[in-house]
């Protein structure tokens, strides 16, 4: 059945949804149901981690942050905090054992942010002001700020490499027609989630430790708060209910405020809560890696691309261990986009900086990657002078293609979403109109782009591809379902429920998910990188069975009984009615240290295909745009909650919206931070949606390699975004033609208001500045230099 629903606001907003509806008898599964916990999340009743009742005596503690983005520590008086009224007491790493001092910075701070100390009071704003009553006198170093600076001075942290077909490409650039080179930098992007990083903190008589956390692996705050306080892992329960979004940012840096809470926690013997306010968690927590990327392109006068040579820079700040090197190796994976070329040469440099530690950011690399192939498509297009839609199209990937690292494609669907979404937007004729608008404006300027991604779902570490799930069933038939995901928004609890459904046959709204848990589920890898429905969804589905096949002797017996009574009948025979269930995927590898290991491996479980078309009109004098229309089809295989996956499409959507054309963090030349805050960094908003919004969901696409042929679909549909930084560049460059300048030019990422005014020459008798300059990694701001990462 193929569902259409439409909503409308006149002159506003108008937006198509459709899918392909598998709807089965008694349970929810593959129904548009609203998300679980949607009433709460808008009417301010849904529960996180700040919003739990302060237990009796319960204390705040605050984090001690450094105001210098490199420096030597002369010292720490905190004479003045401790004065304070309310304050309790103050940490730092004399406070705990030399084995765990990293956790503070002890003699050396490395960049803006790094934690030196830890004030705890009797009231989060008493603990506000403590820490910044502690005074800590510095040594200025000198800072590495940018990835041009690292450049300079080869600051790195490590190299990788990936070359595919013919290993001599100097050979395969002399027989080509044409030779392009170029460059292109995409900046760095906050997760800017809406509940900022917390944990509370409390300990029992006994020992044990509760760790109330925000975050999206509870393994990874558990082994960390344990190895501080030196404790077994099984002597600290982590428990989470939901958190207020992620994106990548709660997988590991939430750590570091655990620990800190844990260790004032053990110490004081007291419950501690830690709620970081914005600007801190800004500075402190670290984003989405900016990259630069410097490329050499080879091609025919058919606009077919032979071969690609391509350095990729990130900047990963002050550490690679918030997962920098496997970012950079995705990049590298990704960096065919959804193109096949015969030819590669890659090589990732990760860059040592003097910024807090980047970290996962959704996508996890591939973004990054996917927007510089694409910048490569349009520059042999504008090269060539051909529609870049003929150059994109010619080489979109087909059933047997390989990727750079040999991965041979099964079951693509791109040229089929091409198809669909080419027709559905009605592209041809939108773009004589888009092309007659702009013949009759002169400062006004209409882009259109359409644009195919591929994003591959699975984690290229083997060890992390397994779940866990426990589900009790009670004698009153309501069921307890547990599992190792963390719900942040996503929709993943809804859709386990109705898993959970599907295999028990009950009603799902006898179903309960109370929390995740770490003595209910444990070592369960982070909710992260779209394979969280994959990897629980099938957990979930292993304890259900046991549990199925348990009571079918007594549903067998009574087959006009209710659940109730086949649960009940059960129970009076003693039949156990708890089962644990658990998933391991098959092998998933890439070593790029052992070329050999690689032989028969893949690095991802499947990939994940869309197209997206947009439509913008932009202000030439000003530099502001709006996006009039995006059309967006997905292959989502056979979705398990369409209304779900299609809410993760839009929202991705309006993320890499911000990525790309929005958001930008700047700093000093010093090395800090100037843009912390909503006041100064901007993401989109409900204005920044596309006036008229249509997402679609490919019919008749199953993925034999998840659960229940569905497909991952949390990072994917984010790049589809970047077609919103094409049509703009194809509005720029339609003013450029008329002022008589070259539509070939430079346009970094993000496309800000102030570098497409500054890519819009208003005279061709004016000089026109190089690409260099106009593109510099400088700006002002307020009278004070700004630097981008």
């Amino acid at each position: 059945m193929w569902v259409v629903v439409t909503a409308v606001r006149p002159k506003l907003l108008s937006c198509i949804k459709s899918f392909q509806s598998h709807r089965t008898l008694k349970t929810w599964l593959a129904d548009p149901i609203v998300h679980l916990s949607g009433l709460k999340h808008a009417t301010g009743e849904a529960e996180y981690t700040d919003d739990m009742v302060p237990v009796q005596g319960e204390l705040f503690g605050s984090l001690v942050l450094s105001t210098v983005a490199h420096g030597k520590i002369l010292s720490i008086d905190t004479t003045a905090a401790l004065k304070l009224p309310g304050v309790v007491d103050f940490f730092d790493a004399k406070s705990i054992s030399p084995k765990n001092q990293e956790i503070f910075a002890a003699n050396e701070v490395t960049c803006e942010g790094d934690i030196i100390g830890f004030i705890v009071a009797i009231d989060p704003l008493i603990a506000e002001a403590g820490a910044k009553l502690v005074s800590i006198q510095y040594e200025v170093l000198p800072a590495i700020v940018s990835i041009e600076q690292a450049i300079q001075q080869e600051s790195f942290f490590i190299t990788r490499t990936l070359r595919s077909g013919n290993s001599d490409v100097g050979s395969v650039f002399s027989s080509c027609d044409c030779l392009i080179e170029g460059e292109m930098r995409l900046g760095g992007q906050e997760h800017f989630y809406l509940e900022t990083q917390s944990c509370i903190v409390r300990q029992h008589s006994d020992g044990d430790i509760d760790v109330y956390s925000a975050a999206q692996g509870l393994d990874h705050v558990q082994s960390g708060v344990a190895g501080a306080l030196g404790l077994s892992h099984h002597k600290v329960k982590v428990h989470c209910r939901r958190i207020g979004g992620g994106f990548g940012g709660k997988e590991t840096r939430n750590v570091i405020v655990a620990i800190v809470t844990a260790v004032a926690a053990q110490k004081l013997n007291k419950a501690v809560r830690t709620v970081m306010n914005r600007q801190d968690d800004m500075v402190a927590t670290g984003g989405r890696h900016p990259f630069h990327c410097k490329y050499k392109v080879g091609f025919g006068r058919d606009g077919r691309i032979s071969v690609v040579k391509a350095t990729l820079y990130s900047n990963a700040g002050n550490s690679v261990n918030d997962g920098s090197r496997t970012v950079m190796e995705r990049a590298l994976l990704s960096m065919d986009a959804a193109y096949t070329i015969p030819n590669w040469e890659l090589v990732g440099v990760v860059c040592k900086t003097n910024l807090a530690s980047n970290t996962a950011f959704r996508g996890y690399g591939g973004p990054q990657s996917a927007m510089f192939c694409e910048n490569i498509m349009d520059a042999v297009a504008e090269t060539l002078g051909k529609p870049t839609v003929e150059i994109r199209r010619m080489h979109l990937k087909v059933e047997g293609d390989r990727t750079p690292c040999g991965w041979q494609l099964e079951n693509v669907t791109l040229t089929k979403c091409w198809s669909e979404c080419f027709k559905n937007s009605e592209y041809e004729d939108r773009l004589k109109k888009v092309n007659q608008f702009n013949e009759e404006n002169r400062w006004r300027k209409r882009g259109l782009a359409i644009m195919p991604i591929k994003h591959d779902v699975g984690f290229g570490a083997t060890v992390l591809n397994q779940a866990g799930a426990l589900v009790l069933v009670y004698t009153d038939g309501s069921v307890s379902l547990n599992f190792g995901g963390i719900e942040m928004g996503q929709g993943l609890v809804t859709k386990m429920v109705q898993i959970a459904s599907r295999v028990l046959e009950v009603p799902a709204d006898k179903i309960w998910f109370s929390e995740c848990s770490t003595d209910k589920v444990p070592n369960a890898t982070a909710t992260c990188g779209s394979m969280s429905s994959d990897l629980n969804g099938m957990a979930v589905i292993d304890a259900c069975e046991k549990l199925r096949k348990r009571l079918k002797p007594y549903k067998d017996l009574n087959p006009g009984g209710s659940w109730e009574d086949w649960v009940s009948a059960a129970y009076l025979n003693r039949v156990c009615l708890s089962a644990t269930g658990f998933y391991e995927m098959g092998h998933l590898n890439y070593d790029f240290d052992n070329a050999a290991a690689n032989v028969g491996m893949s690095p991802s479980n499947y990939p994940v295909f869309g197209v997206a078309c947009t439509e913008v009109e932009l202000d030439c004098l000003t530099g502001f745009h709006s996006l009039l229309r995006t059309d967006i089809v997905m292959d989502a295989g056979e979705s398990l909650n369409p209304a779900v996956d299609i809410g993760q499409i839009e929202g991705a959507f309006i993320q890499g919206y911000g990525l790309f054309c929005m958001e930008e963090l700047l700093y000093s030349p010093e090395g800090l931070m100037l843009t912390k805050g909503p006041g100064s960094y901007k993401i989109p908003t409900a204005g920044d949606i596309p006036k008229e919004f249509y997402v679609s969901l490919l019919r008749g696409s199953p993925n034999p390699k998840a659960v229940y042929s569905s497909k991952g679909l949390g990072e994917p549909p984010l790049v589809l975004s970047a077609s919103a930084y094409f049509a703009i560049k194809g509005a720029i460059k339609a003013f450029r033609i008329d002022q008589g300048h070259s539509s070939l030019f430079r346009l970094d990422c993000p496309a800000t208001v102030e570098r497409v005014r500054n890519a819009c020459p208003n005279s061709s008798l004016l000089q026109e500045k190089d690409d260099e300059s106009r593109c510099a990694n400088k700006c002002e701001v307020g009278g004070v230099w700004a630097v981008r990462a």
